[in-house]
């Protein structure tokens, strides 16, 4: 190649591939890229998730539409756990395209590395050093679109010695870039975690028969107002404020070190009653239909067994929104219970399996009176189950009774 036109070759790596390649070579390329990241393990998993965004969104806002859009979400999650069992068997049949796709691997991370560090100096790399590493970085890739593993592997080495002769001292710079990159993809995760959306463990049956032991959820932590870290204080709401109906996770506010999960009932200046088990609000009794007078569900203390408990299903109503109560017999235990009377900034909150919930009632399980729970400590709302660990399911017989539910999957939390 003439001085000229290495001097006037791009500064950039991948600019200087891109200039190099034929039609050809592109369209290869992008073959090439497509399949590495539809054979990658992580690929049914993106799948999922990227479907699961939508999903929430829908059934947040269009309910009704959970009739056929969860049948669809439990559908493509069995495609994708296919998925994900035909490629880890193909890597064990194909040996050879897996050291393949290894090689392949190291050498876009090399090529990326050398990419980055002519992004952090600009202009200070010779035009000479650029075109004989972008001329060795095609042989890389010619070596990994034509599938040859040995080729791959020599001229990815070779390609790693040159940068090591012409960008010493960056390369040397470059692992503080690495770092600072894990660090930016940590914060990410923390902030997504803390302010957008996280996992909570349904640990008893207090919420039966809407979440069951084991319910994996998630819950929107943004709805109501992002919390302050390490605090129990939000400055200001995002959406709207927490409604009678909704199923919320919350920092126990006399067990700090706790954290509940139980529906509101009442909202600030609501008076809230039960008269044998039917819930009054500000006088006017809330709608419930008997459904089944012998409804069995399966719960659990701590490490116990699972035992069957034969309890009465209700459907009740909260502003309009329809959710299952659990009451064991004709009568609630307590013929009258109140009058609780929500103060400002608090909300007050019952289990749906009303006779086995440590809630507001029974000062949410620290004993004593009343407690309602502050906006504050309100951590977010739980919108759907993506992961069931309860009783029956899949190899249950295996682990005492406790399966995979794939028939929970993606339920709704109503």
């Amino acid at each position: 190649m003439s001085t000229s036109s290495a001097t006037e070759a791009p500064a950039g790596l991948e600019a200087s591939m891109a200039a190099r390649r034929t039609p050809e070579q592109i369209k290869a390329s992008r073959a090439l890229l497509w399949r590495e990241l539809l054979t990658s393990l992580w690929a049914p998993l993106v799948i999922l998730g990227l479907a699961l965004i939508p999903y929430i969104i829908l059934i947040e806002f269009v309910p009704p539409s959970a009739g056929w859009a969860q049948p669809l979400m439990q559908g493509l999650a069995g495609l994708m756990l296919l998925y994900f069992l035909g490629l880890m068997v193909l890597r064990f049949a194909l040996p050879k395209q897996s050291r393949l796709r290894h090689l392949r691997h190291e050498a876009r991370e090399l090529i990326g590395e050398i990419e980055r560090i002519h992004k952090k100096v600009p202009g200070k790399i010779p035009a000479e050093a650029s075109t004989r590493l972008a001329e060795q970085a095609m042989q890389v890739e010619a070596a990994s679109l034509a599938g040859d593993a040995e080729g791959l592997e020599k001229e990815t080495k070779a390609l790693d010695t040159l940068a090591t002769q012409l960008l010493a001292v960056w390369r040397k710079q470059d692992l503080g870039d690495f770092v600072s990159g894990f660090a930016k993809a940590l914060a990410i995760a923390v902030i997504i975690r803390v302010f957008i959306i996280e996992p909570y463990r349904i640990p008893s049956g207090s919420m039966l028969p809407t979440l069951e032991i084991g319910d994996q959820v998630f819950i929107n932590k943004f709805i109501y107002g992002v919390r302050l870290p390490f605090t129990n204080y939000v400055p200001f709401q995002i959406v709207r404020a927490p409604e009678r109906g909704d199923v919320i996770v919350f920092n126990n506010p006399v067990q700090l070190e706790l954290d509940f999960i139980k529906r509101v009932v009442g909202i600030p200046g609501d008076k809230v009653e039960l008269i044998n088990g039917e819930v009054f609000i500000n006088g006017a009794p809330q709608s419930r239909t008997l459904v089944n007078e012998d409804q069995v569900v399966y719960n659990r203390q701590d490490n116990t067994p699972w035992y069957p408990e034969h309890l009465r299903l209700y459907h009740e109503s909260l502003d309009g929104k329809v959710h299952s109560v659990l009451q064991p017999g004709s009568k609630a235990r307590m013929e009258y219970e109140g009058p609780y009377v929500v103060p400002p900034g608090h909300v007050f909150v019952m289990g749906d399996n009303r006779e086995n919930s440590l809630d507001s009632r029974y000062g949410l399980g620290a004993g004593g009176g009343v407690e309602f729970v502050p906006y504050g400590h309100i951590k977010g709302k739980a919108m759907v189950v993506w992961m069931a660990l309860g009783f029956g399911g899949w190899f249950s017989n295996f682990f005492e009774g406790t399966g995979l539910r794939t028939d929970r999957l993606f339920e709704p939390v109503r």
